[in-house]
């Protein structure tokens, strides 16, 4: 749980940047697409890491369970919202999606523990 409101937080924040940036500045949405996809990882990194630290086993579940819920939260608003499935690109960046957070569960795991036997 911790995970997926770091994750959302996260996110949240740096949309409201992204949309000061766009809205004030002349970038386009395009030139900012690269930026806004590593933003993407860095945050669902972040929610397995943390989601990692708290469990202290099984970082690569908990993980894959934080971006696999992030990817079913997000797919119910698109397919409830906007009434529309995800499209191959979007299966793709949400299989990536969830093993980053997978290997951020992993590593929060181990450096949880490694912190705790020191």
């Amino acid at each position: 749980m911790y995970g997926l409101v770091f994750i959302f937080l996260f996110a949240g924040v740096c949309s409201l940047i992204f949309a000061f940036i766009l809205r004030f500045t002349s970038a386009r949405e395009t030139s900012l697409q690269y930026i806004i996809t590593a933003v993407s990882f860095i945050a669902l990194f972040g929610g397995g890491f943390l989601s990692g630290g708290k469990r202290k086993e099984k970082g690569w579940l908990i993980g894959g369970v934080t971006g696999i819920i992030y990817t079913l939260i997000i797919f119910l608003f698109q397919y409830l919202g906007y009434d529309r499935l995800f499209s191959a690109n979007q299966v793709i960046y949400h299989t990536c999606y969830t093993l980053i957070a997978m290997m951020g569960g992993i590593l929060g795991v181990n450096v949880s523990s490694n912190s705790r036997t020191a």
